[in-house]
């Protein structure tokens, strides 16, 4: 495609070889992108086994912020409570950027009542996160033992980084040519070569001691079903693969918030670089996430000379509706804008939107 004129060329690489010469293959073979769907669901993963009672996190910039979803439940200290108010009585820097109720979605701003039951996503650094959740009494601490259902590739890159951070993990797995595959490729991990969507087996390997589950096999309903299984036996972490789009809202009905789609993870990567390439004006998206089942977009931008609202006070802006700031990075300070907080040339700027499509930092004004 390269040789015949495309302008950008993407490919879909699953082996990991390929994927660690990037760089050959960006500048030798002109691919300007390479997606690996089984290394990105994994990473995605660890993600949320290393920050356990988030159902979403996403990082931006460099890392220095957190966007975490929550679910509020009956017995949460900001159910029924307006946003102004929580800003007021917790100490930590954070902001609730957008709020899902039912089928419905909201960019919030301060008068806006949080009800139980709603999905919040809420951005800070991560220090200010983890100290936010602990005065909501939501558990905070590490996951030590994760039991994965499945041997897949999946399964190999999560296993994988989950040792490195030091996690005690075990996979069962019922192919005996995978496992022993495994069991040489991951000396750290504990293979079983079983049956894990039967139940006498999980109990068997000690499901209800383990702090997370995550549920890998190839079929979406077996999946389901051990998650729920897992659910049952009390574990804090259940994360249930799901290849089937169609599935994503059936499953929130049930109880299983966290869900994976290695489809969805590789769609939101293409279309974060295709909408990066549709820019113009140099403003460009640097990172790119749909929250909220997909109905809002949180996006990076790093400001340029070519932003026309350079150095002016964000309240005198004239932003889009259902649009909102959630964060600045100035040098390496972040911060969580007021209205008296200006966008300098080269910082980092975080926005969530509801029905805006932007491509260009320029695009938050009207």
């Amino acid at each position: 495609a390269r040789k015949m004129g495309a302008k950008s060329c993407i490919a879909r690489v699953r082996n990991v070889e390929y994927t660690a010469q990037n760089a050959f293959m960006r500048e030798e073979m002109g691919i300007s992108l390479m997606v690996n769907p089984e290394y990105d669901a994994a990473r995605e993963i660890s993600r949320l086994i290393n920050f356990p009672v988030a159902l979403k996190i996403d990082t931006f910039a460099k890392g220095k912020l957190d966007l975490a979803e929550f679910k509020i439940d009956a017995n949460s200290p900001l159910d029924n409570k307006p946003i102004w108010e929580l800003n007021r009585n917790f100490r930590q820097n954070f902001q609730i950027c957008a709020v899902q109720r039912g089928e419905d979605v909201f960019i919030p701003n301060g008068d806006f009542i949080i009800r139980s039951g709603d999905k919040i996503n809420i951005s800070a650094e991560h220090t200010q996160l983890v100290s936010f959740l602990k005065e909501l009494g939501l558990q905070t601490q590490k996951i030590k033992k994760v039991m994965i259902i499945g041997g897949g590739t999946i399964a190999y890159h999560l296993a994988r980084r989950l040792t490195e951070m030091g996690i005690r993990v075990t996979i069962i797995e019922i192919s005996e040519r995978i496992c022993k595959k495994l069991n040489t490729l991951l000396p750290k991990v504990d293979i079983i070569c079983a049956d894990g969507s039967d139940e006498s087996v999980l109990c068997e390997q000690g499901i209800e001691s383990t702090d997370a589950c995550v549920s890998l096999t190839g079929i979406d309903e077996e999946n389901i079903i051990i998650s729920m299984f897992a659910g049952i036996k009390g574990v804090d972490k259940v994360i249930t693969k799901v290849n089937k789009i169609s599935l994503l809202k059936i499953l929130d009905t049930i109880g299983l918030d966290t869900v994976i789609s290695p489809k969805s993870i590789t769609a939101d990567i293409i279309m974060r670089y295709t909408r990066a390439k549709q820019n113009t004006r140099g403003n460009h998206i640097k990172t790119l996430y749909k929250i909220v089942d997909g109905k809002a977009e949180a996006m990076e931008f790093i400001a340029t000379a070519e932003f026309s609202g350079l150095g002016k006070p964000l309240k005198d802006l004239s932003l889009k509706s259902n649009l909102l700031i959630a964060g600045l990075l100035h040098g390496e300070k972040f911060i969580i804008p007021s209205g008296n907080d200006t966008i300098q040339d080269g910082d980092r700027v975080i926005v969530v939107t509801a029905g805006n499509i932007l491509t260009d930092l320029n695009d938050i004004e009207k």
